[in-house]
């Protein structure tokens, strides 16, 4: 953000966030009873100490694009526009999270949830008209779901997310009513959102998490529908951040949005939000084809909804499409298609519009990203 302050909630926050994103705290009960086997005794069990955010400790890649485990939340969150055989668009997004519990760390059994491991995957294509998505959730452990530290190595049963040596990720999702199999490769260096990779997120500093982007990643691979393959090519968004407390106490939730533009720059904005609808923390970052990065402050952003869409699945009322000022810039949000809410209840507990959407200025397409709107059926708990 700026910085004084900070950028990747989105989900998103970039959410910085990201990215970016979702309640990982309000996992179902009954899964963390029924990973709570093999515990130590109440009286026995030390409560663990999460690290904290801190503005002095700059991004160290390549070490942080793993795991953190020390710090209570993480998440990988990539997105992206995919062009089919016949040219027509359609968008993905899949999000790995990593999500520490409060289970006594010094128990020495396998079976001790100390991690809980969660991952949700979307496709958006118009000509369906509304979104097809998947999730999974286990506690980390045996091979089967891990977050790995010192590179990006993510795992859940058969979803995988992986960075090679050379920067380039592999996709692997097999959900119920699609399969994923993509290679993302970077073509610009990381962006660190905020000072260095500190984003704030709220008017007090410890509200604030590690954050950065890789924007305009080069895609190709297949989506598989029905037993059709389809060969892909595209352009993706990566957001990598953790952080063991992002939100004011007041917030509820946050609008988000990462966008590659045309002209191979970036553009990431989001705000935070009250119950009242009054914004808490906003910011925006912008970084030009040449790499130069414009920090815009809480009072140089603004949104304001253009068109509301109300799901008839939850009643909840989410705004589209939007207008966004950052500075002198004024730019205009439209959604790839209107439904794009996302039912993770069985996964993080969270309802939220996630969805694919173009970017005009002055009534010429700039760009294409993603817009991520939580907090709008009830507040979220990070």
């Amino acid at each position: 953000m700026q910085d004084n302050t900070d950028r990747r909630m989105p989900r998103r926050l970039a959410l910085t966030a990201m990215p970016i994103l979702t309640a990982l705290r309000a996992v179902s009960t009954w899964l963390l009873l029924a990973l709570a086997i093999s515990t130590a005794s109440p009286a026995q069990a030390a409560v663990p100490s999460f690290a904290t955010v801190t503005p002095d400790r700059p991004l160290a890649l390549p070490n942080d694009f793993g795991a953190h485990p020390d710090f209570r939340t993480e998440w990988w969150y990539a997105t992206g526009w995919l062009a089919m055989p016949d040219g027509k668009p359609i968008g993905f997004q899949i999000t790995f999270f990593r999500s520490a519990t409060e289970h006594d760390a010094s128990n020495p059994s396998a079976f001790a949830p100390r991690q809980l491991i969660i991952a949700h995957a979307a496709l958006s294509d118009p000509a369906l008209g509304k979104l097809q998505h998947d999730q999974k959730s286990a506690r980390q452990g045996f091979g089967l779901a891990y977050a790995k530290t010192g590179n990006t190595d993510v795992k859940l049963d058969n979803w995988t997310l992986k960075r090679s040596p050379d920067g380039s990720y592999r996709v692997v999702i097999a959900a119920r009513e699609f399969n994923l199999t993509l290679q993302m490769a970077p073509t610009q260096p990381p962006m660190l959102q905020g000072q260095n990779g500190f984003s704030r997120k709220g008017p007090e500093l410890p509200q604030a998490s590690y954050y950065y982007s890789e924007p305009q990643l080069k895609v190709s691979g297949s989506v598989t529908r029905k037993g059709k393959v389809a060969a892909v090519t595209g352009t993706a968004w990566l957001d990598h951040e953790w952080s063991s407390s992002v939100l004011h106490p007041e917030a509820v939730g946050w609008d988000w949005v990462g966008a590659n533009l045309d002209d191979g720059g970036a553009l990431v904005v989001f705000r935070i939000r009250d119950r009242n609808g009054a914004v808490l923390w906003s910011h925006a970052a912008l970084r030009d084809a040449s790499g130069k990065i414009t920090q815009f402050p809480p009072e140089q952003v603004r949104f304001s909804a253009l068109r509301n869409w109300r799901s008839p699945r939850t009643n909840a009322t989410y705004p589209v499409a939007m207008q966004i000022q950052t500075g002198s810039l004024t730019w205009q949000l439209t959604p790839l298609q209107d439904d794009q809410e996302l039912d993770s209840r069985q996964s993080t507990g969270a309802i939220y519009w996630e969805g694919a959407a173009k970017l005009t200025r002055d009534g010429q397409p700039v760009g294409r990203g993603y817009l991520e709107l939580t907090g709008y059926v009830k507040p979220l708990k990070l």
